[in-house]
């Protein structure tokens, strides 16, 4: 409630009060009395002030007694009134919000088109973002470290763009030090710990710039899956996934990627030392090439020269894939099929033609050392050892594996055949 008081003194000295009443919340929104007093006498003067005084007193207990009304449907048409600009309408008219319609630029035509600012709906963006503007999307992430501090455009001083990854227990370090000493600075180190020991890792000092994950009693596919996904991962060229038990001492990462670049490989492994660790022919090194990608198998072993395991075929313990293979792999990788056996047999439906884009590289060659250290992170059953009941999931895992790719690929060509037919 809004209250004015104009009291005229001679000689035509006027005084002008305002009380506004916002009490418990309360506000008598428009509600205004205005006394006009004119007098000629003090005594007379005396009295109108104190009776305005007192009014106005009463006036202000009213507003805070009553709830919100308004007196501007009356029709107060002095001329006072009228001189007086409340600015009402425009107090109480809705102003434009967030939701009011835009005009775009007006076109050759002279005409114009409305969008609601509010209603962004933009199907090429990833699910999940069309309610974003395209503009501020960052589909892809990336695992460079950054500071805490200063202008975020100064904090990679350089860019790595390959990345390795060691799944690693803490007495594989040694191992683990001569091999990561053979990859440069273009690499992004990254270790999967599966047995929880981090920090005593900073003995070394190129591991206070890896990236550390812990998890503890999981393999290389279980992190792979989780932590490399393509949109993370998608700032590097390749990525390698190896294993903790392999010998490097004739291993060059850079001359690798050379090689590897020369030959088209978008799958590719080091070739093996023949002596030592070797399960199939095709990933046996060797002495007279720089890459091989066939191989001759066992009687049998290969209905076709092209498929595995005589063509487009690498093991799972030292693999190197492109960014675009690795797409493509890692959506084919099960959640709960950790060990990845038979996921060699599979990675040429990433790549076409498979036995052209999947080879060994000789030329850079390592050891398999056969270490059993996962095996030994298993629990003993049965009176079995650790490793026994590992290694029996590792083929449990495979038949399934087989068995789902089989289903998926049968389900797939049965709905061509019936949406064709």
């Amino acid at each position: 409630m809004n209250l004015y008081i104009i009291t005229a003194f001679p000689p035509d000295l006027a005084l002008f009060f305002t009380v506004s009443s916002f009490g418990s919340g309360l506000y008598a929104e428009g509600l205004h009395i205005i006394l006009f007093v004119v007098s000629r006498k003090p005594n007379e003067s005396m009295r109108l002030i104190v009776t305005t005084f007192v009014g106005v007193v009463f006036g202000f207990l009213i507003g805070l007694a009553f709830p919100t009304f308004s007196l501007t449907k009356f029709n107060l048409s002095t001329n006072i009134l009228s001189a007086i600009d409340f600015k009402y309408a425009e107090y109480t008219k809705s102003g434009p919000s967030f939701s009011a319609y835009v005009p775009l630029p007006v076109g050759n035509n002279g005409s114009s088109t409305n969008v609601t600012s509010n209603k962004i709906w933009v199907p090429s963006n990833p699910r999940g973002a069309e309610r974003l503007p395209p503009g501020i999307v960052r589909a892809e992430s990336d695992l460079y470290l950054r500071r805490l501090w200063g202008n975020p455009s100064e904090d990679l001083t350089s860019m790595p763009r390959y990345l390795v990854t060691f799944t690693v227990g803490y007495d594989q370090r040694k191992n683990i030090d001569a091999a990561v000493k053979k990859f440069s600075g273009n690499f992004t180190i990254l270790l999967f710990h599966y047995d929880g020991r981090t920090t005593e890792w900073d003995e070394f000092e190129w591991s206070k710039q890896a990236i550390h994950v812990s998890v503890r009693r999981q393999t290389k596919w279980w992190y792979a899956k989780r932590f490399l996904h393509p949109d993370i991962v998608a700032p590097y060229d390749y990525i390698f996934i190896w294993d903790e038990d392999l010998g490097v001492e004739h291993f060059n990462a850079e001359e690798y990627i050379k090689l590897v670049r020369k030959h088209g490989l978008e799958i590719s492994q080091p070739g093996l030392e023949p002596n030592k660790g070797l399960t199939w022919q095709m990933t046996k090194r060797r002495g007279d090439r720089e890459v091989h990608k066939e191989t001759e198998e066992k009687p049998g072993w290969c209905s076709d020269p092209h498929v595995p395991p005589c063509a487009a075929f690498v093991e799972i313990m030292a693999p190197v894939f492109s960014r675009d293979a690795w797409r493509c792999v890692w959506h084919m990788i099960q959640n709960d099929l950790v060990h990845g056996w038979g996921l060699d047999f599979a990675l040429r439906k990433c790549v076409e033609p498979a036995h052209e884009k999947i080879g060994v590289v000789d030329s850079q060659w390592i050891v398999h050392q056969s270490v059993p250290s996962l095996g030994n992170q298993g629990e003993s059953e049965d009176g079995k050892p650790p490793w026994k009941g590992v290694r029996e999931r590792c083929r449990r895992e495979w038949s399934l594996f087989q068995a789902r790719f089989s289903a998926a690929e049968k389900a797939y060509f049965n709905s061509i055949n019936s949406t064709s037919g």
